[in-house]
């Protein structure tokens, strides 16, 4: 019997390294991050070492593409029950961010599944909560153990009510505040500010009226984002506010009357000044030609509405506009109107800013304009007092080519203080037109 003289050769086939799982855990925490939670709770099936990777990541999101679209109250209800107690039993680890976004929900004043997911959370140090809740129904009243959260850095709300607790000592690392819709009382909100000695944003939108005026005083704020009535906040201790928003809900109109001199009187660090609308100044009484005093920081305002034919909105533009005396950048979206006030207009006129100079201003933007007599007006008084004017910029509304032709022509003749000042007249239909 003859053997074969050679020996048979096996060949093994090796497999490629699994590179994914050999990156750093930092580097697999972020990525498993970056997925929606429902696929990043999937890997556990990839391998035993996958198994427990979810329960260790430090940022948790439960938004809307975790729920159908389609899906009735009952089952999103009892799935959103289910998921809670997946993260309350399985979850190990700290969680820093932990953001809920949920469409719709059968909330009472009190939910026991969020309930329970605050005093989960709270225990895990976190420090970063974004609560976006359904609008309707009732508001969710957050439990008392949510004062507890002492290491919160950054906190989000939207639609639900909280309600004093007797020995809040407040949130001493807490530096980002948002309020959307939150139902609060003003001395709860006092308080809430007061001992957050390191907030430094703070935004507060406002949908009902407020009983008692808020007295805001944050040694460490430097952004302020308002909705609401301008005499529902009085700005007390603010040195070092450098950016404030501010946007009128129409139905606080007349809720009570505005001082503007007294409003602005705390803003001494002010560098960037938004302002939603004029409509605060409803009421206002007698407005000033500028304020009692200079606001020196203010480089950048932008008026996102304002209608030229009004005197009141005009002239509180006007005055603060003087009062800004290193302004740099102004922006402006102008409304249209077919009034054309006198004393609106006069109030324009080059002459009534003999003792004014814009000096510091480089760029101006006018949104929305039709070539109205206040428009052109308010353009040749800018170009007329600004020595050191670059730019405006004119972006129209819709027009008749002939409107456009006499607005150009009328461009043209506007005296120009800055011997480098360009008017660029941006149309849709021609959005590299050069300068007048």
């Amino acid at each position: 019997m003859m053997y074969p003289t050679g020996r048979r050769q096996y060949r093994y086939r090796t497999l490629p390294p699994d590179i994914l799982s050999n990156l750093p855990q930092k580097v697999i925490d972020e990525i498993l991050i970056c997925l929606p939670l429902r696929d990043a709770v999937r890997t556990s099936i990839l391998s035993k070492k996958w198994r427990y990777i979810w329960r260790r990541l430090p940022q948790l999101t439960l938004e809307h593409t975790l729920w159908k679209k389609r899906e009735d109250i009952t089952d999103l209800t009892r799935n959103f029950s289910e998921i809670v107690r997946h993260i309350y039993c399985y979850h190990a680890g700290p969680i820093k961010k932990f953001t809920l976004c949920i469409p719709y929900l059968d909330l009472d004043r009190r939910c026991p599944y969020i309930d329970r997911l605050i005093s989960f959370l709270s225990r895990n140090g976190i420090q970063h909560l974004v609560l976006r809740l359904p609008i309707r129904g009732n508001s969710y009243e957050l439990p008392p153990l949510f004062f507890t959260c002492f290491q919160l850095r950054h906190l989000t709300l939207y639609n639900c009510s909280m309600n004093h607790p007797p020995h809040f000592k407040g949130f001493d690392w807490l530096t980002s505040l948002e309020l959307h819709d939150v139902t609060i009382s003003s001395k709860l909100l006092e308080r809430l500010i007061s001992r957050s000695p390191l907030l430094e944003q703070f935004v507060l939108h406002i949908s009902g009226a407020l009983s008692n005026v808020i007295e805001i005083s944050a040694p460490m704020l430097r952004s302020f984002d308002y909705t609401g009535n301008i005499s529902s906040v009085l700005l007390k201790n603010v040195p070092l506010l450098a950016k404030f928003s501010l946007s009128q809900r129409e139905y606080h109109v007349a809720a009570g009357k505005c001082n503007i001199a007294m409003f602005f009187e705390s803003f001494s660090a002010l560098e960037h000044l938004h302002l939603n609308d004029m409509s605060f100044v409803a009421g206002a009484g007698e407005i000033p030609t500028r304020l009692p005093f200079n606001l020196n920081y203010v480089k950048h305002v932008c008026i996102s509405s304002i209608y030229l034919s009004d005197l009141d909105e005009v002239s509180c533009a006007l005055c603060l506009i003087r009062s800004f005396p290193y302004l740099q950048y102004m922006e402006m979206k102008v409304e249209a109107s077919d009034d054309n006030d006198i004393l609106a207009l006069e109030s324009l006129e080059v002459e009534r800013f003999s003792d004014v100079t814009f000096n510091h201003l480089r760029e101006v933007k006018l949104i929305q304009t039709n070539g109205t007599i206040p428009e052109m007006q308010l353009m040749k008084l800018l170009l007329a007092k600004s020595p050191r004017l670059v730019r405006m910029l004119i972006e129209p509304c819709l027009v008749e080519e002939s409107a456009t032709v006499k607005i150009l022509a009328e461009l043209t003749k506007l005296k120009r203080a800055s011997p480098k000042a360009e008017v660029v007249y941006k149309l849709d239909k021609h959005p590299n037109l050069g300068p007048v």
